[in-house]
């Protein structure tokens, strides 16, 4: 890998975060999911200074900082720049230094595909000339490109006949796109998370990675992005922080409806969320994006209000690497389970737990009376185990599959033939960060939006994974584009990817990350409230976590309404919260207090360090600004309500 920096000349390196060997004494480990797994890194922590610092926190707007964490509890937080330079980052164009990396590392990475064309009809300075090809051209005796020429150099155009040919493994390369609006109000800690994810994954990488920004206009009546270019480049002017310009990608609700014509809406939620919203409809300009970039082969859809404490390449490629090791059979059961380690064991425990209960079944309320005389069978009641989902899950109605030529194809023999074998060194088509449950049966309010197939006998095959966080390959993507712009199906985005993956045999992998809970539960207890639909997954049945008792969920670090995930954050950032917390509790100790709850500890210990986590969702996290920028300072100037 050739080394990536921030600027043109090459001199300006990628800072490095910094972090603590081992934890805080007394600090809880997770319930659900694994560091171990996924070789994370589990006994470091990061503090405020030494994740963020080297990102513009801790030092003034005037030398390029952002201008916040200079006050507060800072001991040693110096250190974070001991060894290099504070950067300015007035000048930086990520989408430039992206761009340099790639072209740096270009020999690592597969090809890159024509652009996909969006210019129709005639114009009179495209150039019909054919450009002159190597098959007219010839090598000469001392190995010379002789013949017609289009201009191009001969040593980059083909090599020399004598020199060996050194056949190098070539890496696909993977797009992160983070959603945002146009009205969005970009603070400090936003700046903050987003310079760490683009030199973490991108830079760091050897430009493995790229980030983009999809970035929806509300009111294109207002702002014709799509009769004017001046229009479009204004709006990201207008509203975007100019280091961030070159990533931004529009688009708009009315441009997905005139994409995905004819879409039967069921208004599912009233008639102010329609099917092409960006409520219901989410997952649809991720859709356009894909068969827009054909240079990824892989797409993580990642959110503004999302944060890791630990750093972003180590967590990516290590859960894409474990997802590929993941074998296909018993591979949908697992990924319906939270995984509780302290009560389910090792992971290979554990998948035998799933394979078990999957065949013969649990008994739970909603299996309790199915035997009972005069009672009806009742799908939703579960009263037989389920097959295990081998290979396409198709719909029914033959005129609901969507080129079912392409499918992947189980290997001869079923399930029983198979020794963990199939599926093993492929690459996860989806990868979920909760689990992936079937909604069927469960009281998920969205669990019947899905339109475009014959429902006579009920709802086609589906499976729902909450927080649309994920990654997906373009094969998934395109095959989701199509199928709404063909055949006019589409369901909820939470739904949408990993029941087409279901559907068209695709792998799919539920990456059980680290998270934490906010209080003390008898584990036993957690694991059958969390997998208490049928056969002992997380969905399938009225006991389902997801619907009316999603309430255990918030107690989470990661969950799309956590109260803890944003309070554990902004805590770890020096603030303020319920009154806890803040710049006095950090630095003074209160004698009074001996611990126990949360505002019955002393204090006095500094600042919080946390080890690598995932965190959803931070929102509007306010930070003091200690410093103004002085007058002519090059600081970010936006207006989100122009």
């Amino acid at each position: 890998m050739t080394e990536c920096f921030l600027d043109a000349a090459g001199k300006i390196r990628i800072p490095s975060v910094r972090y603590f060997e081992g934890r805080p004494k007394g600090f809880p480990r997770n319930v659900v999911g694994s560091y171990e797994l996924f070789d994370l890194p589990e006994d470091v922590c990061f503090e405020r200074f030494g994740r963020f610092g080297p990102y513009g926190f801790g030092y003034s707007l005037k030398n390029g900082g952002l201008g916040t964490g200079e006050g507060g509890e800072n001991t040693g937080s110096a250190d974070v720049w001991k060894d290099t330079h504070r950067v300015d980052f007035r000048d930086v164009d990520w989408a430039e230094a992206q761009r340099r990396c790639y072209y740096a590392n270009v020999d690592r990475f597969v090809d890159v595909s024509e652009k996909t064309s969006s210019a129709h009809g005639f114009y009179i300075q495209d150039s019909a000339a054919p450009v002159a090809s190597l098959a007219k051209r010839s090598l000469n005796e001392t190995g010379e490109l002789v013949g017609e020429t289009d201009g191009t150099d001969a040593a980059d155009a083909i090599v020399k006949a004598d020199e060996p040919k050194t056949k190098v493994a070539k890496k696909a390369r993977t797009a992160v796109v983070i959603r945002c609006y146009d009205e969005y109000l970009f603070r400090e800690d936003d700046m903050a998370s987003l310079r760490s994810m683009i030199t973490e994954l991108s830079l760091a990488s050897g430009g493995r990675y790229d980030v983009h920004l999809l970035v929806q206009v509300k009111n294109d009546a207002q702002h014709p992005i799509w009769a004017d270019h001046d229009a479009y480049e204004k709006r990201i002017q207008d509203t975007i922080p100019q280091e961030f310009r070159g990533l931004v990608t529009l688009w708009t609700e009315t441009q997905m409806l005139s994409l995905y014509q004819g879409i039967y809406d069921l208004y599912t939620r009233g008639p102010d969320l329609p099917v092409h919203g960006v409520y219901r409809g989410l997952t649809m300009a991720m859709q356009h994006f894909a068969y827009q970039h054909p240079e990824y082969e892989y797409f993580w859809q990642w959110e503004m209000d999302v944060r890791y404490t630990g750093h972003y390449y180590d967590l990516f490629s290590k859960i894409e690497q474990w997802s590929k090791t993941q074998p296909r059979k018993n591979l949908w059961e697992r990924n319906a389970r939270f995984y509780i380690p302290e009560v389910h064991g090792s992971w290979e425990d554990f998948s035998q737990m799933a394979r078990i209960q999957n065949e013969m079944g649990t008994l739970n309320p909603d299996t309790l009376w199915n035997k009972a005389p005069g009672l009806k069978d009742d799908p939703d009641k579960a009263s037989k185990p389920r097959k295990m989902v081998w290979g396409p899950q198709r719909p029914e109605d033959n005129n609901d599959w969507y080129m079912p030529g392409d499918d992947p194809k189980p290997p001869h023999g079923g399930p029983e033939k198979d020794r963990n074998v199939w599926g093993v060194g492929e690459e996860a088509d989806y990868i979920s960060l909760n689990p992936i449950f079937d909604p069927d049966g469960t009281t998920w309010l969205l669990k019947d939006d899905i339109t475009g197939f014959n429902r006579t006998h009920g709802n086609p095959p589906r499976r729902a994974n909450i927080i649309t966080t994920s990654r997906m390959s373009r094969r998934l993507l395109l095959t989701m584009h199509k199928m709404t712009a063909y055949k006019k199906q589409f369901a909820f985005p939470e739904m949408w990817p990993a029941t087409v993956a279901l559907q068209h045999g695709y792998k799919a992998v539920y990456a059980p990350h680290p998270v934490y809970v906010d209080r003390k539960w008898p584990l036993e207890y957690m694991a059958s409230i969390f997998n208490g639909g049928r056969d002992g997954s997380s969905g399938g049945a009225r006991n389902s976590v997801y619907g009316d008792r999603e309430h255990n969920l918030r107690g989470l670090s990661w969950f799309y309404n956590s109260g803890f995930g944003p309070n554990l954050y902004r805590r770890w950032l020096g603030l303020k919260v319920n009154n806890d917390g803040g710049e006095e509790f950090e630095k003074t100790a209160d004698a009074s207090k001996e611990g126990g709850s949360v505002g019955s500890m002393p204090g006095g210990e500094g600042r919080m360090c946390l080890p690598p986590m995932l965190l959803h969702p931070v929102k509007e996290v306010e930070l003091p600004v200690e410093e103004p920028a002085e007058e002519g300072a090059q600081a970010p100037e936006f207006d989100p309500g122009s």
